[in-house]
Order: structure tokens, then C-alpha cells, then sequence
């Protein structure tokens, strides 16, 4: 078999196209979340720390150019003037962002495993009895009710 049609085999299979399939929405999902933690989490945040805007947390590790003209305490300013900076707001935003996409994937997967779980029947009867059973049975009371 040629690698062309094993990789054609590979490709074609369910799961890969699945995989294709959670790895777009996934993306899409990912900016939804990256929104809900710019625009929503992280104003509330920084209203009840004080106005603490963790995008802009920041430590300056090089120095200034004598040419800057920019706000020496705004991260992105800095960053685009190439000063080291090392910017733990930004990690502390992406942290924050990981554990509610974590959460929400959790939750899809629970609901899909719950969904996929067989339906038992709250009052699922007993098969009936074989024939052949019942009339060893009937054989068996009427031996004990005829002793020889």
C-alpha cells in the first residue's frame, strides 16, 4: 500500500475528522472565552481590587531608550519600544481564561457522557419463565404432593 493511500485511509477516518471538527470549534470557542475575560471578568475584577488593571501588571527588566516617547509605566508601550518587560498581568489574564475554557469543556464532556448513557427503565419487567422451566416446575410440585 502506498503512502498516499494510507494516509488518504488515515485522514478519511471518523476521528480525524472529529478531531478537525473540535479543533475549529475550539478556536472559535477560544476567542468567545478570551472576550468574556477581557471585556467582562476582568473590568469586574479590577473594579473590586480598585481599579488594579492586570494587563498592564508589569516588570521593567531593561532600561529605557533616551528616545522614548512613550508612558513609561504602559506595558504596551513599552513592549513596542523594545524594553524587557516581564508581564505577569498577561499571564495572570491567560491563566484566568485557560481555567474557565478548562471548566466549560468539562461540562460539555459531562453533558455529552450523561447523554450518552444507556436509558434504564425505571420499572423494567423480568423476562417471562421458558416453558421448559414451568413444567419442570409443575413436575417437581406434583412429585412433592404425591409421595410414592
Amino acid at each position: 500500500m502506498s503512502i498516499v493511500q494510507e494516509f488518504k485511509e488515515f485522514a478519511v477516518k471518523g476521528n480525524v475528522m472529529d478531531l478537525a471538527v473540535g479543533v475549529i470549534i475550539g478556536g472559535a470557542f477560544s476567542s468567545i472565552v478570551n472576550s468574556i475575560v477581557k471585556d467582562l471578568i476582568m473590568p469586574v475584577i479590577g473594579v473590586i481590587t480598585g481599579g488594579l488593571d492586570f494587563s498592564n501588571m508589569f516588570v521593567r527588566l531593561g532600561h529605557i531608550p533616551a528616545s522614548y516617547k512613550g508612558n513609561p509605566e504602559s506595558y504596551k508601550d513599552l513592549q513596542t519600544a523594545g524594553v524587557a518587560v516581564f508581564g505577569y498581568g498577561s499571564f495572570i489574564t491567560a491563566v484566568i481564561n485557560f481555567v474557565i475554557l478548562a471548566f466549560i469543556i468539562f461540562l460539555m464532556v459531562k453533558f455529552i457522557n450523561k447523554l450518552r448513557q444507556p436509558q434504564v427503565a425505571a420499572a423494567a419487567e423480568p423476562p417471562p419463565t421458558p416453558e421448559d422451566v414451568l413444567l419442570l416446575r409443575e413436575i417437581r410440585d406434583s412429585l412433592q404432593n404425591n409421595p410414592r
